[in-house]
Formats: C-alpha cells, sequence, structure tokens
C-alpha cells in the first residue's frame, strides 16, 4: 500500500525551499499538503499577499502534489488525526520560535500510529522575509491596496490602524515590528489618514481650512512611500454632492474606506470649539449621505464607516444605538463609536449592546482619550478595528520642540544632537526604489 506523505505550509511565496520539500516528500509516498488557511497565517505573522485559492491553484499545479485540503490553524493534529500520514515532512527550521511548541505536537501525534517526521535541511540562500522586501519595495498596485483592508477584517479579529501624516510617518506604520515572546510578529494593518494631524502638520487650527485638495497631496505622499491600506478621515464628508466625488477620488486612489462623522457646521481642532460649533446630522440626512455615497461606488472593496457622535454631543446611547442600527440599513459598511469618556465604560457598553444586533458590521475604537482600555479588552468587547489617531505627531512634536530650545540654550548643535540618529541612518528610512524623477 502506498504511504501517505503530509506537508504542511504557507506557500504565499513559492521558493526553491518548498519544491525541495515536496520533492522529498515525493520520494516517500503519496503528497498531500495542508495548505494554511490565511486565518492560520494571520494568527502568528502578516495576512498574506495571495488569498487561500489562489495559492491553492499555485500548489495543486506543482508536480508529485497529489491532494491539497485547508488546514485552518497552526497545529497540525487535527488533519493529522483525520489523514493519519505515515510521514509529515517539514524543513528543519521550525526546531525554535513561534513552530517549536507546533513542531512537538506532530511528533506527539504521530507517535500513535508510529509516524514518522522527516526533516529536510533549510534551503540556504532563500530567505522569505527577503523576498517579502524586495515585493514591497515594489510597491503596490491601487487595486491590491483598496482590497487588502477587508482580507484583513476577515481573517483577524482585531486589526490595529497608527496614523501616518506625511510619508515618513508612513514608512513607520509600515515597517514598525517586533516579535514577541511567544514568537509571533506584531506590527500594524493599515494606516489613518487623521484630518486633524493633516491641518495640524500644515500648522493650521482649522481643520475646515485643510481642503480635500491638499490632503490629497500629503495622501499621495503617502502612497508612494507604502503598501498598506489606508482609512481616510472624511470628517462629515461635506456636502452629499462632494461627498460622492471625494468616495470616487479616493477609491481610485486605492483607499480602503472613508469615515465620515454624523455632525454638521464647522469643524475646528479644539474640542471645545467643535461642540459649540457644531451639532449633529438628523438621521436621515446622514442615512442619504450613507446611500449617495455607496451607489457612487464602483468596487464592494471600498469601505464607508459613519462615526457616531451621540455620545461626544450628550445625545445618549440610546441615540447612538438607534443610529447605527439606521445606518447599517443604510449600508454603512462599519461603526465608528466615538467618546472623550477616560475610563471607555460607555464605549464597552456600546460594544455590549451593539452584540445584540441582528446585522451587525465592523466595530471601530479610537482610544485616544480611553486609552487605559487595552487592546486585548477592546477585542473582547468586539472591537474589529482599534485605531490610534494622533500618538506620532503628539510625540514628535514634544521631541522636536525640546532639541530646538536645547539649541537655543546651548548655543551650539552638539549637546542636543546627542540622542540624534546620524544622518546616515535618518536616509535609510526612505525607500531604496525611491525615484524623486
Amino acid at each position: 500500500m502506498e504511504k501517505i506523505v503530509y506537508i504542511g505550509m504557507s506557500a504565499d511565496l513559492v521558493h526553491p525551499g518548498h519544491l525541495n520539500i515536496i520533492n522529498t516528500g515525493k520520494k516517500l509516498g503519496r503528497v498531500i499538503i495542508g495548505l494554511l488557511t490565511d486565518e492560520a497565517i494571520a494568527s502568528y505573522k502578516r495576512v498574506p499577499y495571495l488569498s487561500y485559492e489562489q495559492r491553492k491553484i499555485v500548489i495543486e499545479n506543482i508536480a508529485g502534489v497529489s491532494e491539497v485540503v485547508a488546514q485552518t490553524t497552526l497545529d497540525y493534529s487535527e488533519n493529522l488525526n483525520k489523514i493519519r500520514p505515515d510521514y509529515v515532512v517539514h524543513g528543519d527550521d521550525w526546531k525554535n520560535g513561534v513552530q517549536q511548541s507546533t513542531r512537538q505536537k506532530v511528533i506527539d501525534t504521530l507517535k500513535q500510529w508510529n509516524g514518522e517526521l522527516v526533516e529536510v535541511p533549510y534551503t540556504g540562500g532563500i530567505s522569505s522575509s527577503a523576498i517579502q522586501k524586495t515585493i514591497k519595495e515594489a510597491g503596490t498596485t491601487a487595486e491590491y491596496r483598496l482590497k487588502r483592508l477587508k482580507r484583513i477584517l476577515a481573517v483577524k479579529p482585531s486589526m490595529r490602524v497608527l496614523e501616518a501624516h506625511n510619508g515618513l510617518s508612513g514608512l513607520i506604520a509600515e515597517n514598525t515590528s517586533f516579535t514577541d515572546e511567544q514568537g509571533i510578529i506584531q506590527e500594524f494593518d493599515a494606516m489613518w489618514m487623521s484630518s486633524l494631524t493633516d491641518s495640524v502638520a500644515k500648522g493650521k487650527p482649522d481643520i475646515e481650512a485643510v481642503d480635500i485638495t491638499a490632503r490629497l497631496q500629503t495622501l499621495n505622499d503617502v502612497l508612494e512611500v507604502t503598501t498598506k491600506p489606508i482609512i481616510f478621515d472624511g470628517d462629515t464628508g461635506g456636502k452629499t454632492e462632494h461627498f460622492v466625488f471625494t468616495v470616487r477620488t479616493l477609491e481610485r486612489l486605492g483607499i480602503s474606506a472613508i469615515v465620515i462623522e454624523d455632525k454638521t457646521g464647522l469643524k475646528r481642532n479644539s474640542l471645545i470649539e467643535e461642540q459649540s460649533s457644531q451639532e449633529q446630522e438628523t438621521i436621515p440626512a446622514f442615512c442619504e449621505k450613507i446611500k449617495a455615497g455607496k451607489k457612487s461606488c464602483v468596487t464592494k472593496d471600498f469601505m464607508i464607516i459613519a462615526r457616531i457622535e451621540s455620545l461626544i454631543l450628550g445625545t445618549g446611547m440610546e441615540d447612538a444605538l438607534q443610529r447605527a442600527t439606521a445606518y447599517i440599513n443604510a449600508g454603512v459598511d462599519g461603526i465608528m463609536i466615538h467618546s472623550k469618556s477616560s475610563d471607555g465604560a460607555e464605549i464597552l457598553e456600546f460594544a455590549k449592546q451593539f452584540k445584540c444586533f441582528e446585522k451587525r458590521v465592523p466595530l471601530v475604537a479610537v482610544p485616544s482619550t480611553y486609552n487605559a482600555v487595552s487592546r486585548k479588552e477592546l477585542e473582547e468587547a468586539g472591537f474589529n478595528i482599534i485605531i490610534y489617531a494622533n500618538h506620532l505627531l503628539r510625540s514628535a512634536y514634544p521631541a522636536m520642540h525640546s532639541t530646538a530650545t536645547s539649541i537655543l540654550k546651548n548655543d551650539r548643535s552638539k549637546e542636543a544632537e546627542e540622542n540624534l540618529m546620524t544622518v546616515k541612518d535618518l536616509l535609510k528610512l526612505i525607500p531604496d526604489n525611491y525615484d524623486p524623477s
């Protein structure tokens, strides 16, 4: 009887190392590939570039692969118990790191029927990280970036989004990551283009003073040097006819979503002035704006997210929940609930009641004022998108001001430069493929 060989892999970027493992498996018997789903991959690193179905087509067409089955977790146990293979083949690079415990489970499971783990020596000269870096430096397409937000939402319980107010801060949001104690790569999933930080970075107190044309220039600066999806802060969206134009423009550029708040009137950066000069839009009028925006969309991938201001303006929880229901029925793709409460209690209460809705959409939190509430708490409450809306600019200004003051006080730059990166290191932040022409 022919032996059965099981090989688990993500195969987002197929390289000679993968083929070497498959060829080893072919010599042992009939090869079944356990292809990790997007959810399984996202549990320990970034969401793959190619979808599960796309990756499956590639693997099915590799000579020697008999069958491809879905592996829904990093843990092999479920598939192994169903298939009961004679061999599991894997590269020997999983003896340490995030997959170390997975490896041991494979060994323990195979013992139940005297199965064998065959480990193939790591293929030198091949680096998935290097390949991914090359792809990132090559840039992305508007279509790919546009679709990516919904792909991430579909496979992760919650996603983290960081503010970017220019190309440099966009690079920080794009490239910042670390590997935690479990060996899982932690990074930001998307970027937030805030109207507040855009106007402050331009030195203008009035958000409305920075028109959409000026904001699109900032947006283009970020688009040129990053690949991650972008959520655009659209304030009130303006008049409905203007909002329709904005939606079409953003969708064409590859932006994944726009957030509009249910208020009317001029908006300023000061929260006190904002409260006195703005009122909440009526539910029917805001629903009409949502419908017009959705009707203008060319694709199903662009998202319109409604920001509910009931808890800010004092109209209360019941009003917020009523508006959420109406906006969802109008076709909105997400709900952002906003609050100035420092303890986050009303935000969590809204999420609790939102879970009871028969029809739900992704829920968005902006924990700027209630930053004591952890990401884990927000995720458990049901928030799917967590936006850190102005942290980079708020941290940059004090540092720059301190440096400028130090130069004035000391009448020279030596002391001010003690804690600064070198110009050479600063230039390293610019992508290798940047072409100023």
